[in-house]
This record gives C-alpha cells, structure tokens and sequence, in this order.
C-alpha cells in the first residue's frame, strides 16, 4: 500500500506516516483512498526515491526507513497530498492502527 515499498527482497516501511489498507481495507472508502495511495507512491518510487535506512525493524520484519523524492520526505508529501496521516513508530513499535473509515465517513 502507500507506506510500504520494495527494494528487491526487502519491505521497507516508511516512517512518518500512514496510509489507508488496500488488501484488509475495512470500508469502500479507505480502499478507494489507499489504491490512491498506492498509486502515488508507485509514481515517487519509479522515478527514483532515496532511502535511509533507520537500522530497526517493526513487527512485521519490515526496516523502517525515511524516504525522499527530490529532496523532500515521502511522509510530508503524502500527508499534504491527503494520502495519509502522520504516524511514527518510535523504537519499531507502532500504536493502534488508524481508523479511516471513521475518518472518510465510511
């Protein structure tokens, strides 16, 4: 989905923010936005994004890592965009996931 990305074998997840699911989205609304998501983060990462690995791993095994795309975090282009929310994970933990259903109005 719209935090999460592949480099080769390895699944990175992004740090600083949130996206709707796509695969275990639990209303129309948040697939519709996280297939957007999806879609833009796609668009970034194949026209090259730099990554900065954060040296932890969250509970899915995924490695925590900042992205830019020209210059500027992934994270705060999404966010601004309405693609996500801002979320951290500090230490690989991460809180509750977001309720978007709630928050699209279904």
């Amino acid at each position: 989905d719209g935090d999460t990305i592949a480099v080769g074998r390895e699944r990175i997840r992004i740090i600083g923010l949130d996206a709707p699911e796509t695969f275990d989205a639990r209303c129309p609304a948040e697939k519709r936005l996280g297939d957007k998501a999806t879609v833009a983060m796609r668009q970034m990462v194949a026209q090259g994004v730099t990554i900065v690995r954060a040296g932890s791993k969250d509970r899915y095994r995924r490695t925590l890592a900042r992205v830019y795309y020209r210059g500027r975090d992934v994270a705060d282009i999404m966010v601004e965009r309405g693609l996500a929310m801002p979320y951290d994970c500090p230490r690989g933990r991460c809180p509750r996931r977001i309720d978007w259903c709630a928050r699209l109005g279904g």
